[in-house]
Formats: structure tokens, sequence, C-alpha cells
């Protein structure tokens, strides 16, 4: 049976340090949720901080620089960067910039609907040309058979989309605490929900690793 395998596997570090790579993945996010909610006593403790607008465009800030920070010790101790945070990064410094430029929060507001709706287009336009792209998005760390990245791509295309989706509804209906509890505090435990229910797909279209017997 074919196989598709992706061309970024984990190096030797992220395999060693599992937790400071999930920590620089949520670092960020932490540190947006921090500078919102301390956002007044951040402008009150140093006041060149209210150049930059209210406690939602402040978090922004401190966002981007944690964001920046995160990639290169990614690339310093990893060796490589991988597909999603370097994207979200680009968007977030994209995104973010516009929202202080402009001093309209609208654009950081709206980077999770663009990430996300990045990632799920191209899985499932992927999808449509026979191309599995779902390790290249995760830095994959399991070999499935072809049946396997076909069905899981699809799940997760879908499910990037229903993110997207959701931050939409939440940003244009609910308050700014509302909406920044939610990103950190609501979309992590969906997603995390969602891959686990996706292990026994995972488990049944594993291949298995030959055995020193079947290589000699």
């Amino acid at each position: 049976m074919q196989t598709i395998e992706s061309d970024i596997t984990p190096t030797k570090e992220e395999k060693q340090h599992p937790m400071l790579k999930l920590a620089l993945e949520l670092g960020p996010l932490l540190v947006f949720f921090l500078g919102n909610f301390r956002g007044e006593w951040l402008v009150t403790q140093f006041p060149v901080l209210s150049t930059i607008g209210g406690p939602l465009l402040v978090a922004t800030a401190l966002f981007m620089v944690a964001t920046v920070i995160s990639l290169i010790v990614s690339k310093i101790v990893f060796h490589h960067l991988p597909v999603m945070p370097m994207v979200s990064g680009v968007v977030v410094l994209i995104f973010g910039s516009l929202s202080i430029w402009l001093q309209d929060e609208t654009f950081i507001k709206m980077k999770p609907t663009i990430v996300n709706t990045l990632f799920g287009t191209a899985l499932l336009v992927g999808l449509m040309f026979g191309k599995s792209l779902l390790g290249y998005v995760f830095n994959a760390a399991f070999q499935l058979d072809e049946a396997g990245w076909k069905k899981l791509t699809l799940r997760w295309g879908i499910f990037f989309l229903f993110l997207a989706v959701l931050n939409e509804l939440v940003w244009r209906n609910f308050s700014d605490a509302v909406w920044v509890n939610f990103k950190v505090w609501g979309t992590m435990p969906i997603t995390i929900a969602f891959t686990l229910s996706q292990m026994p797909l995972i488990m049944r279209h594993t291949l298995q690793e030959p055995t020193a017997e079947a290589e000699k």
C-alpha cells in the first residue's frame, strides 16, 4: 500500500524537549491573555505603553513580541520552524501591526479566522488534488497509510473551517473580554478534545515499523 510521509519530521531536540515545544507554542497566547487582563495596570506602571492604545492593543503588542521570541527560540533550539507556528506568526505580525497602526482591534480579532481558513482551505484543496498536507501542518511524528492521511486531512480541514466560523461568531457578538478568554481558554480545549477524538482513526491507520528480524 502506498504511504504518504511528511518531509518535515520532528527533530531530535523536539522529541527530547516536548514540554519546551508546548511552552513556546502556548506562551504567546498566555502573554496575550495576561496583557489584556492587566492592560490598565501595565499602562500605569509603564506609561509609554499608553501610546499603543487600549488594553487589547497593548496585549496585541505584547503578543507580537512574545511570538517573535518564541519563533527565534524555536529556530535556535529545534533547528527549524514548523509550518503552522510560522504561518500563524506571520499573520500575527501583519494583523497586529495593522491593529496598532490604525487603532482598530478588528484586525487582530480576525487573525484566528484568517489562519484557520488558510489551513482548512489548504488541506481540503490539497486533498482535491490528491495531496494529504496534514503532515506539513503538524510536523507529524507518526506515519499513516494513504487512507488514514486522507481521512485525517479531511477531518482537520473541516475542523479548521469550523474554528474560523466560531471565531467570527464570538468576536462579532461578544465583548473583548469574552473573545480573549475564548481565544485562550476555549479554542485550546476544543482543539485538544477534537485531537483526542481522532486517536482511534490514527491507531487504525498507523504503519507498523519493521522489526529487526524483518529488516535482515
